[in-house]
């Protein structure tokens, strides 16, 4: 495996899906590659999440 580069659904800004981000999804049991960078993965997940307030 080598380092993917993907764009990001959200933003439109590249990043790379590394060896080691493959290998861990493959462990996981996950099919399909990323489709958004780590920080709009973060804030979608943080969109998701009930405010704790």
């Amino acid at each position: 495996m080598a380092d993917k580069s993907i764009i990001c659904k959200d933003c439109g800004k590249e990043f790379i899906f590394t060896e080691g981000e493959q290998k861990f999804y493959k462990e996981k049991g996950f099919e399909n590659d990323p489709v958004r960078c780590p920080k709009c993965r973060k804030a979608k997940k943080q969109e998701r999440r009930p405010s704790a307030r």
